[in-house]
């Protein structure tokens, strides 16, 4: 199902995106995509750069975890932003990133692409992509915000050792090989239309809360605060989930890692 390899100006072709791939740094292959567009900040890119690799050798996710798609199978790239927030907002550019992915897989491949919180993008409740936001502040302000992306896009998950066996692929999902480039145009544009409306001040919480898979769920957090085990809620404007106990209380998680648990 493997792709030749991708290139910046096709990728680059037609967007009259915004923001968004004002400038596409392809790399046939680098450590991790977000290392690179870190480094690019601190040097000055300009807001809106992407860097896309072809294969990482370092790719991560959250909570240290290992990032792992074959080489030219995949979507794997990372945005440069400078999102007008205060350092408690961040998390709203993860956000308008998951609602711009999700629309545009919808529109690309008819499938129904949702979100769990605070992160992953699922199909069918497997998951198929994840977004890594790594944060940049200088005092109270926000420098800059890195934003991986990482869509799994031709390859079969049974095929490669490390990554979970409840994990998808668009290809396994449709049956067959998508074109990368196409694809991640529409997600280029999917992303800047929704960072362009958090940036005019746009609440987009009501937009997310509809797209949570995590919503009306019994789940288990394991947040800084340690364990939280409840139903999911809502999530408030900044995206911080709101787990209701089973005694009653009500628990706020700005970040964590969520499994969604059978309800009884």
């Amino acid at each position: 199902m493997q792709e030749t390899q991708l290139s910046a100006d096709e990728l680059a072709r037609d967007l009259n995106t915004r923001v968004i791939a004002r400038r596409v740094i392809y790399l046939a292959r680098t450590d991790s995509t977000n290392d690179v567009a870190k480094r690019l900040a601190e040097n000055g890119e300009a807001e809106g750069a992407v860097v896309i690799a072809d294969a990482q050798i370092a790719g991560r996710g959250r909570l240290g975890r290992t990032w792992l798609a074959p080489a030219r199978s995949s979507l794997l790239m990372s945005f440069i932003l400078r999102p007008p927030l205060a350092p408690r907002e961040v998390t709203r550019v993860t956000m308008a990133v998951s609602l711009g992915a999700c629309a545009a897989i919808r529109a690309e491949t008819g499938l129904d692409a949702r979100i769990k919180w605070p992160n992953d993008l699922l199909l069918d409740e497997k998951k198929f992509a994840g977004i890594l936001a790594e944060t940049q502040t200088l005092g109270d302000e926000v420098e800059c915000v890195i934003v991986g992306v990482g869509i799994n896009v031709n390859f079969r998950v049974a095929s490669v050792v490390g990554i979970p066996a409840h994990a998808t692929t668009l290809s396994d999902e449709l049956g067959r090989a998508i074109p990368r480039a196409p694809l991640a145009r529409a997600v280029f544009r999917g992303i800047d239309d929704f960072y362009a409306r958090l940036c005019a001040g746009e609440n987009l919480r009501a937009a997310w809360s509809a797209q949570l898979e995590t919503l009306d769920r019994a789940v288990r957090a394991q947040s800084d605060a340690g364990i939280v085990e409840g139903i999911a809620e809502d999530v408030d404007d900044d995206g911080a989930l709101l787990v209701r106990r089973d005694d009653g209380s009500l628990a706020r998680l700005l970040a964590g890692d969520v499994t969604l648990r059978a309800s009884n």
